[in-house]
């Protein structure tokens, strides 16, 4: 297979959406260029995103963690893609499982994890989300893994835990053992927080949104393209000219478009050096 021209770095061919098609929608991705990473959010899409990825020698892979939508008592209801609403199941993190599937070659990275608040997010939860999000990476530090964290309306507390995993300290005996690899994905934070993840030598990853928002402008134009990956968070978020239907892994070029617009830069830029990012990031 010729080398990537892009990579989709967090996408969802493994969700329910593709269930009659995904097998086409990878396909369509690899004649394109693009190599993808599947994303798990709980056990079950997990180890179906190391299924795809075993289908392919190379050029499909997968991350697999427990999505912190997943770990509170009765998930949380909210809509689709679709506009109806679902109820998100419920799961306790059983490491062991996830650990078995970290083994396989394929399995290229812990996510996605990490921290999701709203207004009603109270301490118990918050503090709950904490503890599995350290559990899971010091699985990543376990299998010498690098990270893909979910980060909504929390960058403030994401940034203090890595911080503290980065100076070490007792309630992280696992501290740069060894050093945390990463990815912030669908990043959506401030300027400040961006550049102190980058600071720490983490990459942000952006999609769709950026092609008709103009919030993340100034974060895309300020930090370094050598600290920027692509995604599309597929289904979710698709791009201008798609906006509305459902996202694949294809369109992932309409974001290396958009951020070679915003840092007036050429697309082949762009694509030369985040795929470089991704490849050196994941070991793909």
């Amino acid at each position: 297979m010729a080398k990537p021209k892009l990579i989709d770095i967090h996408t969802h061919i493994n969700f329910r959406d593709y269930k009659k098609d995904g097998d086409k929608v990878i396909r369509r991705a690899l004649e394109a260029g693009v190599w993808i990473i599947n994303s798990g959010s709980q056990y079950s899409t997990s180890k179906r995103a190391v299924e795809y990825a075993s289908k392919h020698k190379e050029g499909v892979y997968a991350i697999v963690g427990l999505h912190p939508i997943h770990i509170l008592a009765g998930g949380r209801s909210e809509k689709n893609r679709k506009g109806e609403i679902e109820e998100r199941e419920y799961e306790e993190l059983d490491e062991r499982k996830y650990l078995k599937l970290l083994k396989d070659p394929k399995a290229v990275g812990v996510g996605e994890i990490g921290l999701e608040y709203d207004e009603n997010t109270t301490k118990y939860k918050k503090d709950k989300q904490k503890k599995i999000l350290i559990r899971q990476i010091e699985m990543a530090q376990q299998m010498n893994k690098p990270i893909v964290f979910h980060c909504r309306k929390a960058y403030d507390d994401l940034i203090e835990l890595l911080t503290m995993f980065s100076a070490g300290c007792a309630s992280c005996p696992m501290a740069c053992a060894p050093k945390l690899r990463g990815v912030v994905h669908c990043f959506m934070g401030k300027l400040s927080q961006a550049e102190k993840l980058v600071e720490m030598g983490f990459y942000l990853s952006f999609n769709g949104l950026i092609t008709y928002a103009r919030d993340y402008d100034k974060v895309i134009k300020s930090i370094p393209l050598e600290n920027i990956v692509l995604e599309t968070d597929a289904p979710y978020l698709a791009p201008e000219p798609h906006r509305g239907e459902r996202n694949e892994p294809a369109y992932v070029r309409y974001v290396a478009e958009k951020i070679a617009e915003v840092k007036g830069i050429g697309f082949d830029e762009v694509a030369k050096q985040t795929t470089k990012n991704a490849r050196e990031l994941f070991n793909i």
